[in-house]
């Protein structure tokens, strides 16, 4: 039995493995070398030239530092106000807190394909289309409410008596939140962080839709230039484009699983 549950996990592995096999193997591709028909076959090297060619041809380097700042301040902001709505709902026990819980989370209801048209209607009178204050504010806005439902969970699952002793010794409801719960959900918030983080990072939609220029556009809108009509890149030049973007995300995850794990469980996603 335990020889037939290694063998399938073994190859789910493989089945799992194979797209990003075929990923690095054709992003490594010559692009005179690239043929369809021996897609599952290694020829040659030119990884590191595609990567140039992808970040030259799609301007990378002008969207990074935007796209970076969207990626980490935007979910820092949505799990600070995520966990604060938490703790007022669960910890200072706010008046009607669960139908406030579900104004917060009912933003997640609707598909945001729904919203999309008034959401750039707003942006577009109110002076934040393409501005980076206006992508770090709907990034936000986004995230909140999934940030709000897991810090939820999490403070629901700290005793009263600790935030009754803490009043007792003199605390502050302020004080409380920022010296003893925030410390103790340390992990949930790291792992918030980092599936909101990752979610910024990849937003096609939201990039298309309210940014234009190259100085605010998100990386991967940027990245689709490439695959336009008038991008001129051959697949390999693709294949290494989202490689090479993917690599921050992959970067973070394997730097911070041990934060991600923990915070999963603690959480209770």
């Amino acid at each position: 039995m335990s020889r037939l549950r290694t063998g399938l996990l073994v190859v789910l592995g493989l089945l799992w493995l194979a797209p990003i096999y075929l990923l690095v193997v054709n992003a490594a591709k010559p692009v005179d070398g690239y043929d369809a028909d021996s897609v599952w076959k290694p020829d040659g090297f030119a990884l590191f030239a595609n990567f140039g060619d992808a970040w030259s041809k799609a301007a990378l380097g002008d969207t990074l530092m935007a796209t970076t700042l969207y990626s980490v301040v935007a979910p820092v902001l949505a799990v600070l106000i995520g966990a604060a709505a938490g703790y007022a709902i669960v910890v200072l026990r706010l008046r009607r807190g669960f139908l406030w819980f579900v104004f917060i989370f009912g933003g997640t209801i609707f598909p945001l394909q729904m919203v999309l048209m008034p959401l750039f209607s707003g942006y577009a009178s109110s002076g934040l289309y393409d501005t980076r204050v206006g992508m770090v504010i709907v990034y936000t806005a986004i995230s909140v409410p999934f940030s709000a439902f897991v810090m939820r969970n999490f403070f629901t699952g700290i005793a009263r008596s600790v935030f009754e002793a803490a009043v007792v010794d003199g605390g502050g409801l302020f004080r409380i939140f920022r010296s003893i719960y925030l410390p103790m959900a340390g992990s949930a918030l790291a792992a918030i962080f980092i599936l909101q983080a990752t979610f910024v990072w990849n937003d096609l939609l939201l990039g298309l839709t309210l940014s234009q220029s190259e100085s605010v556009r998100p990386i991967m809108p940027a990245l689709t230039g490439l695959q336009s009509t008038y991008g001129g890149a051959s697949l390999p030049t693709v294949l290494a484009g989202g490689l090479l973007v993917s690599l921050p995300t992959v970067i973070l995850f394997l730097a911070a699983q041990r934060f991600f794990s923990r915070g999963l469980a603690l959480g209770q996603f």
